[in-house]
């Protein structure tokens, strides 16, 4: 049975004398003992589904849920940071970031891959876990489905602006392996477009974006209209042929229970008379007694998320994918400026993180173009990586950079 201390503070004097605590064992459900933690947990590797591509092979994606809060933990590629079948490097982080990180990196496999399964090995704390990752028809996503798990839509709801809506794109300016010197910032520029889509910054090119989506979604209308038409048509020709085999008694005896009907309709009985006066009386109580505040219908409304909430808006953000293997992260500092919009789904009201509470989109920038200074205290090879979100989908780039300790 799980249990959890209960701690109660005795006495009234407890600001002159020292605490005292009464230890109290109660049982609690699984869901109630749930902790959080900010470091010393594992990394579990999590398989997110797989993606068909336009010449029938697919793409099998990957994220984690890093147990932590605080503490990045680090997993070098080999026997503990693996995929197989093929090479153990198939492009997975060596970094870690806290909690949750969905849609991390895809592997690609051929058209003809079958019931094959491709696993991901992590191990993190001395604790070893698996992704298992295979084309079973329910676990195929497309934009929707992403949009959704990432927390940009409630589950099963959808618009013309998000069916419409496809993935940023951001372009490296530069070179993609550069050499910095610890100490020293180094600047990384990248270009981002998008269509403005699910949520506008520019109000001409939102205009612009809507209007085409609402034409698009008119003439899927139209197409179902048609579609429902012709098969109207079809029930009316059958019903037709069912009337003239339909034999003068059978019309006899539709026509008086169409007038039976009728007069049921002109005559209410007098329960429903009874019934609409009691109706109105409870009414006109509820507005004599009713002395506090309207709340509004969406006020009333309990909540409908059952997947995690997001906000949309347009950004870039830089983070370590992969550290130096000789360098423990957590002892390194690794410093954007500005500050990055999270990656991962901090939901702590007040963090710079789409998923937590009060958090606005910034400013993007006119020329499309972000531009962010990075500073490494320690030496070695990093892999950082670009991912351009409009709070529904993504696009990563990333930038190799090695790292030299200053000259004497």
């Amino acid at each position: 049975m799980n249990r959890m201390v209960k701690v109660l503070v005795i006495g009234a004097g407890f600001l002159r004398y020292p605490l005292m605590f009464l230890v109290m064992l109660a049982p609690l459900t699984n869901a109630e003992a749930q902790l959080s933690y900010t470091k010393g947990q594992t990394v579990a590797p999590a398989y997110e589904g797989f993606e068909v591509n336009e010449d029938g092979s697919y793409n099998l994606l990957f994220g984690y849920m890093n147990q932590n809060w605080l503490e990045e933990v680090d997993a070098p590629i080999g026997p503990g940071n693996m995929l197989s079948p093929g090479p153990a490097d198939q492009g997975q982080p060596t970094h870690f970031l806290p909690r949750r990180n969905r849609f991390i990196f895809k592997v690609r496999v051929p058209a003809d891959w079958g019931d094959k399964e491709m696993v991901w090995t992590l191990t993190t704390h001395g604790r070893t876990e698996y992704a298992y990752a295979s084309l079973r028809t329910d676990y195929k996503v497309d934009n929707m489905v992403i949009s959704s798990e990432t927390g940009a839509l409630g589950a099963g709801s959808s618009s013309p602006e998000s069916r419409m809506n496809v993935p940023p794109v951001v372009r490296i300016v530069g070179d993609r392996e550069l050499t910095a010197r610890v100490g020293q910032p180094l600047t990384l520029v990248a270009e981002v477009t998008d269509d403005d889509l699910p949520r506008c910054s520019n109000a001409s090119r939102c205009a612009a974006a809507r209007a085409a989506a609402r034409a698009a979604a008119d003439d899927e209308a139209s197409d179902d209209e048609a579609s429902d038409d012709e098969a109207s048509d079809d029930e009316a020709s059958d019903d037709d042929a069912s009337d003239d085999d339909a034999s003068p008694s059978d019309d006899a005896a539709a026509d008086a229970s169409l007038s039976a009907d009728a007069s049921d309709d002109a005559a209410p009985s007098d329960d429903a008379v009874t019934d609409d006066a009691t109706a109105d009386d409870a009414t006109a109580d509820e507005a004599e007694e009713d002395t506090g505040p309207k709340l509004s219908s969406s006020a009333m409304r309990p909540p409908s998320r059952v997947t995690v909430g997001k906000r949309t808006g347009l950004h870039l953000s830089w983070f370590v994918y992969r550290g130096p293997e000789s360098v423990d992260l957590e002892d390194a500092n690794v410093t954007f400026r500005p500050l990055q919009v999270k990656v991962w789904e901090d939901t702590r009201t007040g963090m710079n993180s789409p998923w937590a509470p009060l958090w606005s989109s910034p400013d993007v920038p006119e020329d499309g173009m972000y531009e962010v200074r990075v500073t490494f205290d320690q030496p070695g090879t990093y892999v950082l990586r670009g991912r351009a979100d409009d709070g529904a989908l993504y696009h990563d780039q990333d930038v190799t950079v090695h790292v030299t300790t200053l000259l004497p």
